[in-house]
């Protein structure tokens, strides 16, 4: 996991598939365990940060080695990324990774995009979040199958977390798989997933000024969206300046204006899809 994020070592992710019910677990060693529960959950699935863990990553700052180790982190990722992404060109599957804060509406903006591009294409999802299936939950309530990863005390989803969750999801030729990534507009700018393009998502409630106050995940994606525009009337928010902020970190973004609720302005948003 990410050192300097302050990702637990030892957070296991577990690997959730709601269609079947089965659980996968993938230790921070590699270990896969794999079972299923036909019971509601009464318990929790332990996510402890050891001692060792926070002992070994101090003796690496104080050594000056932290540098080092992200560098082969984020190189091995890189690598599993590379992977990701041959897999997908080589099925003509479009890859996207939707990042933003928490509460952007994302996961509203995901559901109103599968059902209404559901006669033109098909949409799996690979959800990320450090607990719950809830966004799991809403996805699969609209009929897509969804994958749900739970991080623990990780920040981001990364490649290999990907790569388990693809394998489960087995998404078909010609389609689109959607990435919503843990809420957080900090780790999962370093992280390639593999995927086409990285779309980051703000809402008009999170203040015009996040493209300057997050520049790496406004540089590292292709596609902003703002959301939420209904509520413009309701709140301060001055949609230029926030245009104008996200160019100066990235000239290149394309950016969409929509309401995920009302629908406005997301034909121009699948049109950028393809549809």
């Amino acid at each position: 996991m990410c050192v300097t994020c302050g990702c637990s070592d030892d957070a296991n992710v577990t690997v959730t598939n709601p269609q079947t019910g089965e659980h996968t677990h993938v230790l921070a060693d590699g270990t896969v365990i794999s079972h299923s529960h036909n019971h509601e959950h009464s318990h929790e699935h332990p996510h402890n940060h050891s001692v060792a863990s926070e002992n070994a990553q101090l003796h690496a700052k104080m050594h000056g080695t932290t540098v080092t180790l992200e560098q082969n982190i984020l190189a091995k990722n890189d690598l599993l990324a590379a992977q990701n992404r041959g897999w997908f060109k080589g099925r003509d599957i479009l890859a996207l990774n939707l990042v933003s804060s928490p509460g952007s509406g994302k996961t509203t903006l995901l559901a109103r995009t599968i059902q209404d591009l559901k006669d033109k294409v098909v949409i799996n999802v690979i959800e990320g979040d450090q607990a719950t299936t809830n966004d799991a939950d809403r996805i699969k309530a609209t009929g897509c199958n969804v994958i749900q990863i739970n991080t623990g005390a990780g920040c981001h989803l990364d490649a290999q977390m990907v790569e388990q969750g693809l394998q489960q999801l087995n998404p078909p030729l010609n389609s689109i798989v959607m990435i919503e990534n843990v809420g957080n507009l900090v780790c999962p700018a370093l992280f390639d997933l593999g995927e086409s393009a990285k779309v980051a998502i703000l809402s008009v409630t999170e203040g015009e000024d996040k493209p300057i106050k997050y520049p790496y995940m406004f540089r590292a994606s292709q596609v902003m969206i703002i959301n939420k525009i209904d509520l413009l009337p309701y709140v301060q928010f001055n949609v230029d300046r926030c245009i104008e902020y996200a160019h100066q970190v990235n000239p290149h973004l394309k950016i969409f204006q929509v309401s995920a609720t009302t629908g406005t302005g997301l034909d121009d948003w699948y049109q950028w899809l393809g549809f």
